[in-house]
């Protein structure tokens, strides 16, 4: 971003008025707006919040393509960086962008950082948040890989399934709930759905404290009940991890369906081999074992 001469102008008079502001918006769409400076900043449709307590330490910038950073210190509030919101996680992965301002002017200002909020940790009645450049993002992989499981996300553009079908999810209120990570329905609930149908998907909290959490299911069963509950039949929903909020009976919630990324379940379980996105025909490491034999076929043709 070009700085205007208006502002460039100000910073040569040798007395200036300057703040920092960032804007925070979280992946659920919820946006925040801070300022170091002492009274409320806004443009852009934001208003900056000076009642925060957040302060920003040096920014690193390097030419090339390694990955600026900074660090983000702010005090925990309830209006604005509440402790439970960290410790579930709603801040992780948001986007940040920061700016040099004229808090005399707010329209003479300069974007330093773009970027994303890494980790972040929690100190006395403070957070720190790590903050990542955009380079950061040139670290994911990029393009396909030849490998024999399917490489898409079950939902996703290159899969194409359509979790809102009800063939593939079910919506319904949370029952009994253990550790935050053992979930309890009667089996006629999920009658429809066959044995593991939901294993190795996702669990996603649409009301009450953890409303917006997912959750990845590690198994799913069919159990007998115990103590009053002995003779009754329970599908019973494991998560891998426990929410990192509070989940009660009667919250509403979304199982969908899991996949583990086999060409059989893509056939059979989803109709949308299609749009398989694996090579299950690629020679295993057993393949490499092979050596000559006397019988059978040695034409080198196909393995299939």
């Amino acid at each position: 971003m070009e700085i205007s001469s208006q502002f460039q102008a100000h910073l040569a008079s040798g007395q200036t008025n300057l703040c920092r502001a960032w804007a925070l918006v979280r992946t659920d769409g919820l946006a925040f707006g801070f300022t170091d400076h002492d009274r409320d900043l806004a443009f852009d449709g934001m208003v900056f919040r000076a009642d925060t307590g957040l302060s920003a330490q040096a920014l690193e910038q390097t030419t090339g393509l390694s990955v600026d950073n900074t660090q983000a210190l702010g005090a925990l509030s309830d209006a604005q960086v509440s402790e439970e919101d960290i410790r579930a996680g709603r801040f992780d992965g948001a986007q940040v962008r920061a700016w040099l301002v004229n808090w005399a002017d707010p329209s003479q200002r300069i974007e330093q950082f773009r970027g994303t909020i890494g980790e972040i940790t929690r100190e006395g009645p403070a957070f720190r948040a790590e903050l990542r450049g955009q380079a950061e993002a040139l670290n994911q992989p990029q393009g396909r890989v030849f490998q024999t499981p399917c490489a898409a996300v079950l939902g996703d553009a290159a899969c194409g399934v359509d979790l809102a079908d009800a063939a593939f999810g079910i919506t319904l209120a949370a029952g009994d709930v253990r550790d935050q990570k053992i979930l309890q329905f009667p089996s006629d609930m999920l009658a429809s759905y066959g044995d593991r149908w939901f294993e190795k998907g996702r669990v996603r909290i649409l009301s009450g404290p953890a409303a917006g959490l997912v959750g990845m299911v590690k198994n799913d069963r069919l159990l007998a009940g115990s103590g009053a509950q002995a003779g009754q039949m329970f599908r019973t929903i494991e998560l891998w991890e426990s929410l990192r909020a509070p989940l009660q009976a009667g919250d509403q919630l979304r199982l969908e369906a899991g996949c583990d990324k086999r060409a059989e379940t893509c056939r059979i379980k989803f109709a949308n081999m299609v749009n398989f996105r694996g090579f299950p025909h690629i020679p295993g490491e057993d393949w490499l074992m092979a050596v000559p034999r006397r019988a059978g076929k040695n034409d080198g043709g196909a393995l299939r």
